[in-house]
């Protein structure tokens, strides 16, 4: 068979860039498979306490963890569009001054909005004076779908969604880089079903066989498109 030069080349073209791209979530699939070794891992280990001494996100990042110290609710922010058994309602986002006189943002929980009126927060408590918060470390409060800027902090307590660093900037605070995603019971009225973390690590897999797919697809189009120019030669 006699292969015509530039549709050969673009064959082979389109085969490497699906096949690299399907190594590319075969490695994205193993590093989610360590992730969830780590998430597992940690479920049994001892809880680390948290203090003032600074600790990266990446380093604790799905730990169990303590933390003792008292609420700001003055800081208070409710993280909007965040449903719960297909009921609106807000994340309820505080910061905890650690008893050493560092600061925490605490994910308290979830408390549902009001069907009338939107921007109406339904009443809540918050623990006053010391006490200790449980919870799994997260590098973030839970994020969702934003268009345009979330707003100032130090103006507004409803918004999309919350960057810790940009929130330290904004109330001076010296915050630790990373959320508590608070786990124990105060009395509060606040929703903790969190949902178990996963890593979606099955979507890479279907991913990868569906770019090697389309470069087997590509190999076999190529072939056969060969194989008919040769025929139609003789």
């Amino acid at each position: 068979m006699k292969f015509r030069l530039v549709p050969a080349l673009l064959i082979l073209f389109v085969m490497a860039v699906t096949i690299r791209l399907g190594f590319w979530q075969l490695d994205r699939a193993h590093q989610k498979e360590a992730i969830e070794a780590r998430i597992s891992r940690y479920e049994s280990a001892p809880p680390q306490i948290v203090t003032k001494a600074p600790i990266a996100a990446q380093a604790i990042e799905y730990h169990r963890v303590r933390a003792y110290g008292r609420f700001v609710p003055q800081r208070v922010v409710y993280l909007d569009n965040r449903p719960y058994r297909d009921q609106p309602g807000f994340y309820v986002v505080m910061p905890l001054q650690l008893a050493d006189g560092g600061y925490i943002l605490v994910n308290r929980g979830w408390l549902p909005r009001n069907a009338d009126v939107r921007t109406a927060i339904a009443p809540y408590s918050t623990p006053a004076g010391d006490l200790w918060i449980e919870g799994i470390a997260r590098d973030n409060a839970s994020r969702a779908f934003e268009l345009g800027e979330g707003g100032s902090a130090a103006h507004q307590s409803i918004r999309q969604n919350l960057d810790t660093a940009a929130y330290a900037a904004e109330t001076g605070l010296p915050l630790q880089p990373f959320v508590i995603q608070q786990t124990n019971d105060t009395g509060d009225r606040l929703v903790r079903d969190w949902p178990v973390p996963t890593t979606g690590v099955e979507r890479n897999y279907g991913y990868m066989l569906q770019w090697w797919g389309m470069a087997a697809a590509a190999l076999a189009f190529g072939l056969y498109a060969a194989r008919r120019a040769a025929k139609k030669a003789t």
